[in-house]
């Protein structure tokens, strides 16, 4: 970017004490790959006997990190992670995939794995060659600072149009033993993931198999960064990966593991979900963020997919920005999703406010009743489509010019 752009308003209030994870070491610093004066370079060491679990962007045009990492999902066991901030290589053919190779080697001569246990994560501008010689180059400094406590850092150097480094950190018990799980992930804009996230990276000391590892971590990211959008664009780079060390005290394996990671499960979506809001949260331009409940779906799935019609919708968005209660964008949205509703029995209420019900206005609606919420930061809009009893909430924020500055900007 030219310049530095302004924190969020929408931003919490600073990144969270997150405490060292045993197996876990990490390490930023200033490649100048693209960027010149931050840092745009991390690098993360795992011990031996992590696991792993991942999932990743469906799009097309995916990567060739993202290829990369799912194919190191099925090999072998995990010994670090590199991330490049400012360039995605992306649509970058054999020259990208030559790039991750030798990104993968370097860093396992420094760390003593294996190259196909190296993850690599990489995100920015598409279809510009990615100049691995600076990585090189930087990566020995790198493996020198390695340190348990450098997640603000870490979370700071992949951030691109990030305001602020997205992070969180939760405790679970697996078999009586408490475990920690700390997270950081970036994305502001081309956010509308489909079936992974932008980039989001989680480290447990929990000992967990991978594939019951994989069963969790699909079902949270479903209802987590799968429920948000910031501008309706699926990235080619989104990936969002978990590592277990396995480096706590050992759990009691007699339960099964539905009752023996019930609390872990819940951690880790619930902090998925912080992640997940905080990329909203970070939407280019945001100045609102918006909460959409739907219920009456005719599925779980379905609500989602009414839920994102409308917080994709740039008339809802930008009458969002404008502080307009035009519900009757709501009901456009709705009814473009391709999904069951029953319009003579929808029902619409914004910052709990009834509007329509049965398919017209509510007779005792005042719009100067609503716009209180509406000038508000935090806008949350009900919907109730009155077909069955599928529920889903997304979770999206307003549309202002202040997207369309940062990315007419954003090669710049």
């Amino acid at each position: 970017m030219a310049k530095e752009l302004p924190v969020s308003p929408l931003a919490p209030a600073g990144f969270p004490a997150m405490p060292a994870i045993a197996g876990v070491r990490l390490a930023a610093t200033m490649s100048g790959e693209r960027y010149k004066g931050r840092s745009d370079l991390t690098l993360i060491s795992l011990a031996p006997g992590t696991t792993v679990a991942g999932v990743f962007t469906r799009s097309a045009t995916a990567s060739a990190p993202v290829l990369w990492c799912r194919e190191a999902l099925h090999h072998d066991t995990p010994c670090a992670l590199v991330v490049n901030a400012g360039n995605a290589n992306a649509f970058t053919g054999a020259i990208g995939r030559d790039a991750v190779r030798r990104t993968a080697e370097a860093a396992a001569s420094l760390v003593g794995g294996s190259p196909a246990g190296v993850f690599v994560a990489s995100t920015g501008v598409i279809g510009e060659a990615l100049s691995v010689d600076k990585i090189e180059a930087a990566l020995p400094g790198l493996h020198g600072d390695l340190a348990d406590d450098s997640w603000e850092a870490a979370a700071r150097a992949i951030m691109t149009t990030d305001t602020y480094p997205k992070g969180c950190t939760r405790q679970a018990t697996v078999g009586g033993v408490t475990v920690t799980l700390n997270g950081f992930a970036k994305g502001s804009g081309m956010i509308a993931p489909d079936m992974a996230t932008m980039l989001a990276f989680v480290f447990t000391d929990a000992a967990i198999p991978g594939r019951a590892l994989q069963a969790m971590l699909a079902t949270a990211n479903s209802r987590s960064f799968n429920s948000i959008t910031v501008d309706s664009d699926t990235s080619t780079s989104d990936s969002l990966l978990v590592f277990a060390t396995g480096q706590a005290a050992r759990a009691d394996q007699a339960a099964s593991s539905k009752t023996l990671y019930r609390d872990f499960r819940g951690a880790l979506e619930g902090l998925l979900m912080d992640l997940a809001q905080q990329v909203v949260r970070d939407g280019e331009g945001a100045q609102k963020f918006i909460t959409i409940n739907v219920s009456g779906a005719a599925s779980v799935k379905s609500a989602r997919r009414i839920g994102l019609a409308v917080g994709n919708s740039p008339l809802v968005k930008t009458a969002i920005a404008g502080e307009d209660a035009n519900w009757g964008r709501i009901v456009m949205a709705v009814g473009k999703a391709g999904e069951e509703a029953d319009r003579d029995r929808m029902r619409i209420a914004i910052g709990g406010v009834l509007i329509a019900e049965n398919g017209v206005a509510h007779p005792d609606y005042d719009e100067a009743m609503v716009m209180p919420h509406m000038k508000g930061r935090e806008i949350v809009i009900d919907v109730d489509v009155g077909v069955g009893n599928g529920r889903a909430t997304v979770w999206s924020c307003d549309l202002t010019h202040g997207y369309i500055d940062i990315n007419a900007d954003y090669r710049s």
